[in-house]
Order: structure tokens, then C-alpha cells, then sequence
């Protein structure tokens, strides 16, 4: 078997986690070729590695993606794929020291600002929406269950932003 298809779930603050996690299935000889969709992971089966994974948040526009990437790939970083601005990349550890792709902690939080602006875009389109799928023409349960699906939805969104704001606060308190 020459590639493996795996499905597991992170959300936008955990992303320490996945590079871990990616990182071990490199060392287990599966290297990351492609992101499907949100959860997908595509591996190819090598020899066993020592790669660190990193992700990076990023809104760009198609024709700053080229020098964006060459400013990794200058730094030794290979850039493995793109999911809904999310960029993964890798490197190769040689030795003891760990490479990272931000220098500072400021620059690490300002990729937890960005996503959270995304998200914070979104919130009063998603607020206004939500009365308006109260009031489709639907019988019975469906409209009930429509209901629930988009306050959870809003619940789910809104504990998002949150949890992106603690790690930032950490990060903060680290800094300090």
C-alpha cells in the first residue's frame, strides 16, 4: 500500500497538535502529499523521517501565493498543500534543533488573529441568517430541527473565537 487515507479532526487552535501528529506518521514512514477535505489527510508510504510540520494561516490573493511560498522554500521549508487558508508546510530536522516558521510570538499570534478575523467576518452574517431559518416554511420537526442545527452551529462558532482568544492570551503570557 502506497498511500493511505486518513480521516481525523482539528480544530483552528489545535493546530500544535496536528503538526505533532503529522510529524508521527512521517516518523512511522507516512508523509503528508495532499489535504482533502477538512479532516482528510493523503499520505504516501516512504522511509521513516525526523520532519517537523508546520501550519500557517494566510488570506492570500493568488498572485502573492508565489513569492509567499518561495520565502519558505528559501528557508528550507517544503510547502505540502493548501486547505481554506490554511498552509501546510515541512522540514527535515537535522540535528537537535527544531525549526519554526514564525521568529517571535508576536508574529505566531498575528496568524491567530487572522483566523479569528475571518471568523469574526462571518458571525453577523450567521446572527442575521438565524431568524430568517426560523421563519422557512417548513412543517413540523423539520423546522424545529433546522432551529437547532443553526443555534448550535452559532454555539459552535462562537466557542471557536473563544478558544482562539486563549491561546492568543497564552501566548500573551508567555511573551511577558
Amino acid at each position: 500500500m502506497n498511500t493511505l487515507s486518513k480521516f481525523k479532526w482539528f480544530w483552528a487552535w489545535q493546530d500544535e497538535k496536528e503538526e505533532a501528529w503529522l510529524a508521527e506518521m512521517a516518523k512511522n514512514g507516512y508523509h503528508l502529499d495532499s489535504i482533502g477535505l477538512p479532516g482528510q489527510y493523503i499520505f504516501h508510504r516512504g522511509e521513516p523521517g525526523n520532519f517537523v510540520y508546520r501550519l500557517d494561516f494566510q488570506g492570500l490573493k493568488a498572485k502573492d501565493r508565489d513569492s509567499y511560498y518561495q520565502l519558505f522554500a528559501d528557508a528550507g521549508w517544503e510547502h505540502v498543500g493548501d486547505l481554506g487558508g490554511w498552509v501546510y508546510f515541512r522540514h527535515l530536522v537535522n540535528g537537535d534543533e527544531i525549526p519554526e516558521i514564525y521568529s517571535d510570538l508576536e508574529s505566531k499570534m498575528g496568524k491567530y488573529h487572522r483566523v479569528m478575523s475571518y471568523l469574526i467576518i462571518f458571525l453577523p452574517i450567521m446572527i442575521i441568517m438565524m431568524p430568517r431559518v426560523a421563519d422557512v416554511e417548513l412543517f413540523g420537526p423539520f423546522r424545529g430541527i433546522l432551529g437547532l442545527l443553526s443555534a448550535s452551529l452559532l454555539l459552535l462558532y462562537s466557542f471557536a473565537i473563544i478558544q482562539l482568544f486563549r491561546r492568543i492570551s497564552r501566548l500573551r503570557k508567555k511573551g511577558i
